[in-house]
């Protein structure tokens, strides 16, 4: 059974999306590739009550690494490139090539990139921490202002949103 809860964050309203207990969706307010709300199932705002705690955490600093249940859908390269971007340490950041190196696909450094864009879980998996080559902001389902935020916070840097 799928529903979702919606908290208030620093980069405003996320929605939580579960199936079964696991999370499915994080989704942004104005996110790209964000499912259409009907798809979320009913409202219960009694779930997932360890996601906002460990977003919460997250959000003043607290916490560095998640520790919830996911239940990624998508293809299976999809969900590979999804599973690698949670190897990215806090703080840190790897291009669409060199995460493409690592899956063993050198040549896919575009296709990693429409992977991670519809990547279902954002912040939780980290596709904010993937750069274009040059070390370039490129696109993110959230907005470029929201990609910047998260990555200068998580470097300790004070920024507005």
């Amino acid at each position: 059974m799928r529903t979702h809860t919606v908290m208030d964050s620093p980069v405003g309203p996320l929605t939580l999306v579960t199936t079964n207990g696991a999370l499915a969706g994080l989704y942004m307010h104005e996110q790209r590739h964000r499912p259409l709300p009907e798809t979320f199932g009913p409202r219960d705002d009694t779930q997932s009550p360890q996601v906002i705690e460990q977003l919460n955490a997250y959000f003043t600093g607290e916490l560095r690494e998640f520790d919830v249940q996911l239940a990624m859908e998508g293809t299976e390269f999809q969900r590979r490139v999804w599973t690698e971007l949670q190897h990215i340490p806090y703080g840190e950041t790897t291009t669409y090539g060199e995460l493409a190196e690592r899956l063993g696909c050198p040549t896919a450094a575009r296709a990693v990139g429409l992977a991670n864009g519809k990547n279902p879980i954002s912040i939780i998996v980290p596709c904010h921490r993937v750069v274009g080559s040059t070390g370039n902001l490129t696109g993110y389902g959230g907005g470029l202002p929201t990609k910047r935020y998260l990555l200068s916070f998580e470097k300790g840097e004070p920024t507005l949103l």
